[in-house]
């Protein structure tokens, strides 16, 4: 993934669009520069704070796309997710996991540190501003179980199935 990562959000400069998906409406928000700051499954109230611009999210949009048409398994965007450095470091874990493979709670947290608690890592991954393309959905339960999702389980399940993830549990 060439995906650049960048810490921060400077809400003045957002600008947001909403596109159709097959797991319904997404509202994307992208900062001055281009860099991607979120996605919001279906209306958003964020959306007070932007203006809309279909033009500066289409680069994330067209990847979209690509992505829900199976042509595209990594995305190629810049990216400032805002939030605690530690939510950094699991956001940034979890674009380690490849696309058709999942991950534990457990697994990120172990590979952040011994002190670090998998319920710690759950609250993160709950927090991640930028479902899909930071990809939360890959982390499931040490059982192989599907845990909480921001969009709802149904979602979380059916990007599984968009990526064949067979619930396999990886090391991350």
């Amino acid at each position: 993934m060439s995906t650049e990562y960048q810490p921060g959000l400077d809400v003045a400069e957002l600008s947001f669009d909403v596109m159709p998906s097959p797991i319904g409406a997404l509202t994307l928000y992208v900062a001055g520069d281009g860099a991607l700051c979120a996605i919001d499954f279906g209306d958003s109230s964020r959306r007070t704070h932007a203006r809309r611009n279909a033009a500066a999210c289409s680069r994330a949009r067209r990847q979209l796309e690509e992505y829900f048409a199976g042509q595209r398994i990594d995305f190629d965007l810049p990216l400032r997710p805002a939030g605690t450095e530690f939510q950094q470091q699991v956001w940034r874990a979890l674009l380690e996991i490849p696309f058709g493979a999942t991950a534990s709670y457990g697994a990120i947290a172990h590979k952040l540190g011994p002190d670090t608690s998998p319920r710690a890592v759950g609250a993160a991954n709950g927090a991640n501003p930028i479902p899909i393309v930071i990809p939360c959905h890959r982390v499931i339960g040490a059982d192989g179980s599907l845990t909480g999702y921001g969009g709802g389980l149904h979602i979380k399940a059916a990007l599984l199935r968009l990526e064949n993830a067979q619930g396999s549990l990886l090391p991350v």
